[in-house]
């Protein structure tokens, strides 16, 4: 696990110039890769690589980045893992290797099989940029599921990129202009969606796919992303699993503990994440059969018993065996968390379990640097009771004919009819509570798709446009019609469909960015089992009745996990891995939430409609009204926005 960085100019630079830049926008890294780093310029090109390096595989210089090929055709610099590199160096005409990091396979197969068959052939979570001296071309790509970030754009006549966005922001050419249309997608989500960006003018890499930049590219044009993978594509075959559900576990047992053995290699200590729940509890329990010692597993406890999975979890531990490692935490040092997020996250990011997620990472790495975790088995197997509730809401829904059920929107969003029943109704249920779920049921009776449907259901702000001056919102898949499209040729049913936009959004741009910037802040790497591709395609083919019953999920993994683990060490209500922000916001946080949402700094920055904003704060505050997500939401863009536009290695940022 690694950081990246670099550019490609059309301006003239000086061999020094050039290197100062790259070395900058590496040490933003540091904490990615604090074991090595190093740089590799050709200011005749205008190309310059950074890398930090975290030492997982060859420990010794063999694995030194930034890498040149052995025929000296490309430089590469990689973060990430390639778990399945030793098969693939298997295949390789070569006799002399310097080293065995999977870096050095995948050059060697750059330069035999191609870039894109090579992309086909990896199993494993990457994000790199590759240097054709030959071509002049600069190519970067992004895995299969967006376990690693890669940023990107254009900033006056330089191409910037990196792992994170304080990397860019560290070059001179960097323009921190707000995007306010990204703003308002932000507050609807609670995470900015890829490809956007918070910054005007820069983007995501998609998952799946890779871009390729010319040296003779015109500064300010993006190519279009090439798709070598595709979950879209995945969705829409009919290839529906014909065995039994006995036959399911035990190919899901196969296939998940292959995942995991390749996952366990590292020349460095491992461990795991243990929650108790299904999906840790799985990965821990094939990883303590593989092992002949007991795994290490980690784990957080809150003294506030809602939000305390540390008893489950250490059940789980004590019955399977492995060495387990828990810390409570008390409030106060939750809190202390908060203030760093702006810098870990780098964009607005609203999904407040970024604390304990640090806060367990943290624990974790003063044991071992590889920390397997058990994300992805909610998305994969049908782990959220929305979608059951969801799917069964549109099916209603599309027996209504859609004149009616616009006209009763329409009806609906009339202000005199908000206010009618406002007076009318009791004291308890009286505005602001009514007047958002009216405007929400009357988004409900508008929405003719399952995509259209699940972005009212799962927004934070229903109208985020109002909040944010000057703003329309970008597009997303949950608004894009060729989604709606897609799903409908597919003929995939309601639930499947409700899984897939999660895979595609909530997935990797809210629970894998949370890990990543947690994790990667202390220097620690995380391994998702789940997400090997292959897993990932074989839970495709599953037919609903093997992932849900009516009342539970994840049918399959609990299966699975019983050949393990006593059901009655896991059969119980889903519990979520988060923190108190709606007492803390009330509470210890208050000064710190007036402070940043003071009228006075709203009027001035100009990003909010400051009356809006304030009446809402005094809606929370004084009349009990529930906006303690949108507002979080809000306050997590007002310190990142304060600290983006502090120097990047200052106190603030």
């Amino acid at each position: 696990m690694c950081g990246i960085a670099g550019f490609l100019t059309a301006d003239a630079l000086s061999m020094s110039e050039a290197a100062a830049a790259a070395a900058a926008m590496g040490s933003c890294l540091r904490h990615r890769g604090p074991d090595d780093n190093g740089i590799w310029v050709d200011e005749c090109a205008g190309i310059a690589l950074s890398h930090q390096r975290l030492s997982i595989l060859d420990l010794s210089e063999a694995g030194h980045q930034p890498m040149v090929s052995r025929g000296g055709r490309y430089v590469i610099v990689f973060n990430g893992e390639c778990y399945n590199h030793n098969e693939i160096r298997r295949d390789l005409a070569r006799d002399v290797w310097r080293g065995h990091s999977d870096t050095e396979t995948l050059l060697a197969s750059f330069e035999q099989h191609g870039f894109e068959p090579t992309l086909q052939k990896m199993v494993g979570m990457f994000a790199l940029a590759l240097w054709d001296r030959h071509e002049r071309t600069l190519t970067l790509a992004r895995d299969r599921m967006g376990e690693k970030p890669l940023f990107y754009g254009w900033h006056g006549r330089s191409l910037l990129f990196g792992s994170e966005l304080k990397s860019l922001r560290a070059h001179p050419h960097f323009r921190n202009s707000v995007d306010r249309s990204v703003v308002a997608t932000f507050l609807r989500h609670g995470y900015v969606p890829a490809p956007l960006c918070i910054y005007e003018a820069t983007r995501k890499l998609l998952p799946g796919t890779y871009i390729r930049f010319s040296r003779t590219d015109s500064p300010g044009h993006f190519p279009e992303p090439i798709e070598y993978w595709s979950l879209r594509n995945l969705a829409a075959r009919s290839n529906p699993f014909r065995g039994t559900m006995r036959d399911a576990v035990d190919e899901l047992e196969r296939r998940l503990a292959h995942s995991i053995a390749l996952q366990r290699v590292a020349d460095v200590p491992l461990g795991a994440f243990l929650s108790g729940g299904i999906d840790s509890s799985t990965v821990v329990a094939l990883m303590q059969a593989q092992s002949s010692a007991p795994v290490r597993t980690f784990t957080i406890g809150f003294h506030e018993g809602a939000f305390d999975e540390a008893p489950h979890a250490r059940a789980v531990a004590k019955h399977l065996g492995t060495d387990h490692t828990e810390l409570y935490v008390t409030s106060q040092q939750a809190l202390e968390v908060i203030p760093r997020l702006p810098y870990l996250y780098d964009e607005p990011f609203g999904d407040a379990s970024a604390v304990p997620t640090h806060l367990v990472s943290e624990l974790a790495r003063q044991h071992v640097t590889v920390s397997l975790s058990g994300d992805g088995g909610d998305e994969l197997f049908f782990g959220y009771g929305r979608y059951l509730r969801i799917a069964e809401l549109y099916r209603r829904l599309q027996k209504v004919p859609r004149s009616v059920r616009h006209l009763a929107a329409h009806v609906l969003r009339g202000y005199s009819v908000v206010d009618a029943l406002g007076a009318a109704a009791p004291k308890q249920l009286r505005l602001p509570q009514l007047e958002r779920k009216v405007k929400r049921a009357a988004h409900i009776l508008q929405s003719d798709s399952v995509p259209q449907l699940y972005r009212v259901l799962v927004s934070h702000w229903d109208d985020p446009a109002a909040l944010v001056l000057g703003a329309a919102e970008s597009s997303t898949p949950f608004t894009s019609p060729r989604t709606a499209m897609c799903i409908a040729a597919a003929g995939i049913g309601a639930e499947r469909a409700l899984m897939y936009l999660d895979q595609c959004t909530i997935l990797p741009e809210d629970i894998l960015t949370k890990v990543d910037r947690a994790a990667m802040s202390v220097s620690l790497e995380t391994r998702v089992p789940f997400l090997d591709h292959r897993i990932v395609e074989f839970a495709q083919t599953l037919p609903v009745p093997f992932l849900y019953d009516g009342v539970r999920g994840k049918l399959v993994l609990r299966e699975l996990l019983s050949r393990y683990v006593p059901p009655s060490l896991y059969e119980r209500p889903k519990q979520g891995f988060g923190v108190p922000i709606g007492s803390w916001m009330r509470g210890p946080l208050r000064d710190w939430a007036e402070d940043l949402l003071a009228p006075s700094r709203i009027r001035d920055e100009g990003i909010f409609d400051e009356r809006v904003l304030t009446r809402k704060w005094n809606e929370y505050l004084h009349a009990g009204a529930a906006w303690e997500y949108q507002l979080w939401d809000v306050l997590m863009f007002q310190a990142w926005y304060r600290a983006s536009i502090s120097p990047v290695t200052g106190a603030a940022a």
